[in-house]
């Protein structure tokens, strides 16, 4: 059993995050988990539309609506990072914002480092919209479509995480700690990065899939994502270790949480307006 507890709690030194490597260019599998969860998140809402005959949409709208969807995420990710986590570095290093390059001491390819999940929620919502608004398609039926799917494609990007060795928790006494190789000096932590993929991933999806046909007011999966995420993560963000350049922002509250708690409240006041919406009456 001991022998068993060890290895748990060394495996992450023994995880190489790189697949292959050809000069200064690295194909990880961080990358890979990416497009896995796009995968994952396409074949569940391809299933929804085959199997549930309420959604007026079809699979090449479903498609162009995702493409516009992962375009804004990347972008809003990066720029989210760059705004919300490390805003004074990157005044004095603006072309790293967007180039996989580090510009000090020469020109090194490090790939884009730092993704904000925050900036990427507005910017893929964004993307949403423009393209609905383009076809002139219903916003939330399509938000009651593809948010019960979102969470299940969380599970690899946070396994993603935890195979790169980065955004570990805090040190910690639990047995089921982990020794992460980057993280500074040489302590148990939370695998915070699991806590995650569970809670923000599996959880999440399994409650949103199971009340996806529940009889509700239109849209209203939205809401109950941005509350649902918003709480959990919320919650993971005491054992995950704040950001080394922000620390705790507020009292002890990082960054992650303030925006959380942003999160959770525009949740609430969506869940009141589109329910008071329902209740009203439309009148010729």
């Amino acid at each position: 059993m001991t022998g068993l507890l060890q290895a748990w709690q060394h495996l992450p030194e023994k995880l190489d995050p790189v697949i292959f490597q050809i000069g200064n260019f690295k194909l990880q599998y961080y990358g890979l988990m990416y497009i896995a969860a796009f995968f994952t998140t396409y074949l569940l809402v391809s299933y929804r539309l085959k199997s549930e005959k309420k959604f007026q949409v079809s699979i090449d709208h479903v498609q162009g609506l995702m493409t516009y969807m992962i375009i804004g995420l990347i972008i809003g990710a990066r720029l989210g990072y760059v705004l919300f986590y490390n805003l004074d570095y990157y005044i004095d290093h603006p072309l790293e914002i967007l180039l996989p390059f580090e510009f000090e001491d020469g020109i090194r390819f490090v790939g884009i480092s730092g993704m904000s999940y925050h900036g990427g929620l507005l910017c893929t919502i964004g993307g949403a919209w423009l393209y609905i608004r383009k076809y002139r398609l219903d916003f939330r039926q399509l938000a009651d479509l593809l948010i019960p799917a979102i969470p299940a494609g969380y599970t690899f990007g946070r396994i993603g995480n935890f195979i790169n060795g980065e955004l570990w928790g805090r040190i910690t006494d639990v047995p089921w700690g982990m020794y992460f190789p980057n993280a500074p000096g040489h302590h148990l932590r939370h695998p915070s990065q699991l806590y995650e993929a569970l809670f923000e991933g599996l959880v999440l999806f399994a409650i949103l899939w199971s009340l996806r046909n529940r009889k509700m007011p239109s849209g209203m999966m939205l809401p109950l994502y941005l509350i649902g995420y918003g709480t959990v993560r919320f919650c993971i963000e005491f054992f995950r270790e704040p950001d080394r350049q922000l620390g705790f922002v507020w009292l002890f509250f990082s960054m992650g949480q303030l925006l959380c708690l942003a999160m959770i409240m525009a949740g609430a006041v969506l869940a009141f307006k589109w329910s008071r919406d329902a209740r009203t009456p439309i009148t010729p």
